[in-house]
């Protein structure tokens, strides 16, 4: 019975996984039919994210006391499209479109998972505009796209920047997968040493009862001096005891 269940469970996260691909390719095929100019559309914002049109503000919880004039949605993104590719994106929180005029294609409402999706793929695919179609991804609601991220942040066919933006957002995301997939990251000793080094700045910001343990066994065992040193750095800014046992120890050794 236990096996029949875990088969359908199965069974259904990949026909979710399927309708959430083809979602994103009727997003694509949509962008892709419009004429060069502006493409706009808007989606949900997940919890924590608000705007006023200009700024956007990240928090995972509310000040009892204040509240701020922001707007919990929707996120208003904005590609820039030239010879039928996109050379730029832009997003928003909150606010409200102007009129669209001449050269602008308004899409509507997207549901959020869509947009996601799309997003994290165009960052893929296209070199301009990728570090803020990361971005918008985060902002999108019901989305779990730290599978994504992974995979952007281990892409040596993207930019540089593309993939420390993956890994940074990374360390944004919730639960202890997150920061396993940055410990796999740190320890993948053919990965690019920046985006290695942007994986320990991102372990750092991680709850310390998460990221400490993995950065003392970094400190302690990677064969790279340059990833030692920089875990050792950021366990120096965490105020940590552990961080500070550490330490003594590796004075008293020498």
């Amino acid at each position: 019975m236990r096996t029949h269940v875990f088969l359908a469970g199965g069974i259904a996260l990949a026909l979710a996984a399927t309708a959430a691909g083809a979602s994103a390719q009727s997003l694509e095929r949509r962008v892709s039919g419009a004429p060069d100019g502006t493409v706009r559309f808007s989606f949900a914002a997940r919890e924590g994210v608000c705007g006023n049109g200009h700024n956007i503000n990240i928090s995972d919880s509310r000040n009892p006391d204040w509240e701020s004039d922001c707007d919990d949605g929707p996120v208003r993104t904005v590609l820039t499209i030239a010879d039928g590719r996109v050379t730029r994106v832009r997003s928003y929180v909150g606010g409200r479109w102007r009129p669209a005029g001449s050269g602008v294609t308004d899409l509507g409402t997207v549901p959020a998972r869509e947009a996601a999706a799309y997003l994290i793929g165009l960052a893929e695919r296209a070199p301009s505009g990728s570090n803020e179609a990361v971005f918008a991804a985060t902002l999108a609601d019901s989305a779990v796209i730290w599978p994504e991220l992974i995979r952007l942040a281990k892409n040596q066919s993207v930019p540089r920047e593309t993939r420390r933006s993956a890994v940074f957002w990374l360390g944004q995301a919730a639960g202890v997968a997150a920061t396993a997939s940055l410990d796999s990251l740190v320890g993948d000793p053919k990965g690019d040493r920046e985006v290695r080094e942007a994986a320990v700045f991102a372990l750092s910001q991680r709850p310390h009862d998460e990221g400490v343990p993995v950065l003392i066994r970094i400190a302690q065992t990677d064969r790279d001096p340059a990833i030692r040193k920089k875990a050792i750095f950021w366990l120096g800014q965490s105020d940590d005891p552990r961080a500070i046992a550490l330490f003594e120890n590796l004075l008293t050794k020498r």
